[in-house]
């Protein structure tokens, strides 16, 4: 389902799909086990990883584990995602090219003239600038 550019589940589709309550949800997403994506009408939905999540949990809970167990496997579930990340040849070959490409564009913006710099800024939302922020800590 899409609602404003969001692609994914609205609560009742998620808990129908994962075979459990709506009230279940609810309670995973405000302990922060699950985090919803937001419409441009402020609807929650939740994509397929939440719920692969969702049926780990409950897969879990089958195991008798305590919520402060899952949670524990959740993030290490988490950390082996990213060091599978960090490792792949593909990330690697992408910061190569990014750092390739912002040695191309430093110069460039650091010759802009004061008004320049203005009308540059002025085309980047927060978001934009947090990235490029970002990806500069990253590179350097």
């Amino acid at each position: 389902m899409a609602d404003h550019g969001v692609v994914g589940y609205r609560i009742g589709e998620l808990a129908r799909l994962a075979n459990v309550t709506k009230r279940t949800i609810d309670y995973y997403t405000n302990i922060g086990i699950l985090r919803p994506k937001r419409s441009g009408s402020n609807y929650r939905y939740y994509d397929d990883h939440d719920l692969e999540q969702l049926r780990f949990i409950e897969q879990c809970k089958r195991e008798n584990l305590t919520l402060e167990e899952i949670k524990k496997r959740l993030i290490a579930k988490k950390k082996e995602v990213i060091q599978n990340i960090h490792g792949s040849d593909l990330l690697q070959e992408q910061i190569k090219r990014l750092q390739q490409d912002m040695e191309t564009i430093i110069p460039l913006l650091e010759n802009l003239d004061p008004d320049q710099r203005i009308l540059f800024k002025k085309h980047f939302t927060s978001e934009n600038m947090s990235l490029i922020q970002s990806l500069l800590l990253l590179l350097m």
